[in-house]
């Protein structure tokens, strides 16, 4: 005969798993300001020119089927993927955003014990796909707001199982170039996940980078994950892609959720990913008007850190009255948004979208204004 067992009644209640309350929830940069009038906004590095109008109505036309599940594979997208790149389509994998790839790179391949490795300064989502899985995240120091190949390798140990680089990095806009890279990947430890955060890549125009495409397909070990959020236009739809080792792209489709992407975010982000016109334009615009914005900031004496991508980290003197938080409340009072940067150890920054011809004028006529001179 069964014993009945009875539970008595006490205080205890679930308990997350290790890491999980050591995260710091993600925080995305502000959209609103006081007074309810439309703000510039300039703090999440979305692109100025929008979307493609191919994408607009590829959007469009699958919103008439919704009743149907979308095609697990996302097939379509990762063709198209595949064609604009020269890729096998079958070691792609897609997901909501990038961020979704990074966390699944990471519960694939991290748990309690193991280590993983970003820098200083490194995206904020690193840090809490790390802990998430219950692993340790060990920060490697910059140089100049720069990632450091050698301080990087100073951190890896026989507990190091992953190893986060972005390439642009967000928010300093620095990057380092692929023959850096390359050294990095040849002196980590084979069973060593190296992750190529290429979200800024299309932006970058130096003859010495690459965005790791070369690195993925000639080692088994590395992964490049990449974003339809910026200069596609297409935050809205979380779209993200991953070019994998064939063994790797199978252990994420084995963990990933099996309809992880909709049927409009699936055929928008193959229009966009065919219509080379529209992110020709964009960087084009970007290239021209990071270049006035840093000159035009830089002549009203602040610094800032030389960018390839689509944004510029502003520096601000330590000075309550012209320091970067008194900065940032006058410019939202006269409705434009910076994106403030101290979670990621930059108190004295502010980071600025390329905008608008109109909206970076007006940034930097409002920094005038606040500096007390004329810009």
């Amino acid at each position: 005969m069964r014993k009945t067992v009875t539970f008595a009644m006490s205080n205890i209640a679930p308990t997350p798993r290790p890491g999980v309350l050591a995260i710091e929830a993600y925080v995305p940069g502000e959209s609103k300001v006081p007074g309810g009038v439309k703000p510039i906004k300039l703090s999440s590095n979305e692109t100025p020119l929008g979307p493609s109008p191919a994408a607009i109505a590829a959007y469009k036309a699958a919103g008439l089927n919704m009743e149907r599940y979308p095609d697990g594979q996302a097939t379509v997208l990762r063709q198209a993927i595949g064609k604009r790149y020269g890729l096998d389509p079958a070691r792609i994998v897609c997901g909501a955003g990038s961020d979704e790839l990074l966390t699944m790179l990471a519960h694939a391949y991290l748990g309690p014990g193991d280590e993983a490795i970003y820098t200083q300064h490194g995206f904020l989502v690193y840090r809490i796909a790390i802990l998430a899985c219950g692993a340790t995240p060990v920060v490697a120091q910059e140089s100049n707001l720069t990632a450091d190949v050698d301080q990087i390798l100073a951190k890896v140990t026989a507990k190091t199982r992953m190893v986060f680089l972005a390439n642009p990095n967000n928010p300093t806009g620095t990057y380092i170039p692929i023959g850096e890279v390359r050294r990095l990947r040849a002196r980590l430890p084979g069973n060593v996940v190296l992750v190529l955060d290429g979200a800024y890549a299309e932006y970058v125009r130096r003859n010495d980078y690459e965005a790791g495409i070369e690195l993925v397909a000639t080692t088994n070990n590395t992964v490049m994950t990449r974003t339809f959020s910026k200069i596609f236009g297409l935050a809205a739809l979380r779209i993200g892609w991953a070019y994998c080792p064939a063994e790797i792209a199978d252990a994420l489709n084995r963990i990933r959720g099996p309809f992880n992407m909709s049927t409009p975010s699936i055929m928008a982000g193959a229009a966009a990913m065919e219509d080379g016109a529209h992110t020709d334009a964009a960087v084009a615009h970007n290239d021209e008007w990071l270049e006035w914005v840093v000159a035009e900031v830089e002549k009203l004496g602040l610094r800032v850190t030389p960018s390839v991508a689509n944004f510029v980290l502003i520096h601000f003197p330590q000075d309550a009255g012209k320091g970067a938080a008194a900065c940032d409340e006058f410019l939202k009072s006269r409705g434009i948004i910076l994106r403030r940067v101290v979670s990621y150890g930059l108190p004295d920054c502010l980071r600025l979208t390329i905008g608008t011809a109109d909206e970076n004028r007006a940034v930097v006529a409002a920094l005038a204004t606040f500096l007390g001179k004329t810009a």
